[in-house]
């Protein structure tokens, strides 16, 4: 049985093996985790494979700090070439980065059976292995610096810990690490040019790092000369990342559309949510038929964009297709339709109509009035609350409503005579004289 270094060929072999099965499993449970449900996109693919770097890369460092102090304890000392130096940390680069490309060939072996829309983005794989490099490469450096047997977990603690950081930390500092940004928004898109500039960083200071330790085990003038060059790049790197700003205007998007009974438009990655988007809406749209907010198609917007009502259309946003995404995209369209209001007693009023353009039950309400208000609005029909609506639609904005709003006071005697009576119906246990 040959050895290599102290360390027989099959106990590397066997633990290579191993890692790569471990840092496969964890991408891609970690991948599946950030995955935005229910999108097929290929933008959606690449940032979860980046994404799960947060819990490889930890184990990529353990992995390569346990082999680096094994290493150093074998040699006892002896000196050693610069080829023979960086093998064994190469080969760990070789490794890590094979099972991040596993990683992704096992999702791409998923999406290529369904239709995807968008583009696999070449330049944000490079930026995940080259981020992967990265973490390999600190462990190595704090396994031979440090050759203790609680290097290795502290090593991919510590690494988890710095980055999480990084990315948590301010937008200049989010840059550093490999990342997409959270949350993740499909109309934002993927920018290349970004992604260029993460690998030129990530590929320098992992080049640095390396030959610079390198360079003092080897004591070589010219492996340290690269190692500053490796500097200089990351430095360029670093550079370009700080003071190009980030891309924030979404790339234009061709919207897959569902054109009956209403017009619903999503990013095309979402387009299998259209059919229950398109359900819900069309409800919503038949309450505020007639009335200032009245629309005929609805439409995804980028989730940092407000949404703002617009004639005719109902802006919304949908994160994600997990479950009742639909229901939480329609309540937050209603929502902004009429901003809360400051007072209790207008809030109450704005309130009752939420809950009916809702299709909830109408609130009573703690104060007497609100529940006055909300038995006169249930003896309504549909047509005469939408009539109402139009009438008191900028009231209903502005939180001017009250309780001569709702069947009581001047405004009772000021509804124009129409061949249907907007009140001709009267709550149960009430007569008109006791409406008026």
């Amino acid at each position: 049985m040959r050895e290599h270094a102290g360390v027989t060929r099959e106990e590397l072999k066997h633990s290579a093996a191993v890692t790569v099965a471990v840092l496969l499993a964890l991408g891609l449970m970690a991948a599946w985790s950030v995955l935005i449900p229910g999108v097929d996109a290929w933008e959606n693919i690449v940032a979860a494979v980046i994404g799960s770097l947060r819990l490889t890369g930890p184990v990529a460092a353990a992995f390569a700090a346990w082999v680096a102090l094994r290493k150093r304890r074998a040699l006892r000392g002896r000196s050693l070439s610069t080829w023979r130096a960086l093998k064994a940390p190469l080969a760990i680069l070789v490794v890590v980065t094979g099972s991040f490309a596993a990683t992704v060939l096992v999702l791409a072996i998923k999406t290529v059976l369904t239709e995807q829309a968008g583009r696999l983005s070449l330049s944000g794989l490079g930026m995940g292995m080259a981020g992967l490099a990265l973490y390999s490469v600190v462990g190595w450096v704090a396994g031979w610096l440090l050759p203790y047997p609680f290097m290795p977990p502290v090593a991919g603690i510590a690494c988890y810990g710095v980055f999480t950081w990084l990315a948590e930390g301010r937008p200049w500092a989010d840059r550093l690490a490999p990342g997409t940004g959270e949350p993740y928004d499909l109309f934002q898109g993927l920018s290349g040019a970004a992604f260029l500039d993460q690998t030129l960083w990530l590929i320098g200071i992992t080049a640095a790092l390396l030959l610079g330790w390198a360079a003092v085990v080897t004591r070589q003038a010219l492996v340290l000369a690269c190692a500053l060059l490796a500097v200089m790049a990351a430095g360029t790197g670093v550079a370009r990342l700080l003071t190009d700003p980030k891309p924030a205007a979404a790339q234009a998007i061709a919207y897959s559309c569902q054109d009956w009974p209403i017009t619903v438009c999503v990013h095309p990655g979402m387009r299998g949510g259209l059919t229950e988007l398109g359900a819900t809406f069309t409800k919503i749209a038949s309450r505020l038929s007639g009335t200032p907010a009245a629309f005929t198609r609805v439409e995804q917007r980028p989730l940092g964009e407000p949404l703002k009502s617009a004639s005719g259309l109902a802006a919304i946003h949908v994160p994600d297709l997990s479950a009742g995404f639909a229901d939480e995209a329609a309540y937050a369209y209603i929502e902004s339709l009429a901003a809360k209001c400051t007072d209790s007693p207008s809030d109450g009023y704005r309130d009752i109509v939420m809950a009916w353009l809702r299709g909830e039950p109408l609130p009573g309400g703690p104060l007497p009035e609100h529940q006055y208000a909300a038995a006169w609005f249930s003896g309504l029909s549909e047509p005469q609350r939408r009539e109402w609506l139009r009438m008191f639609y900028n009231e209903f904005q502005s939180c001017r409503l009250s309780g001569t709003h709702f069947g009581g006071g001047p405004m009772a005697s000021a509804v124009p005579a129409s061949p249907t009576p907007i009140y001709p119906v009267y709550p149960t246990g009430m007569s008109p004289q006791s409406w008026q």
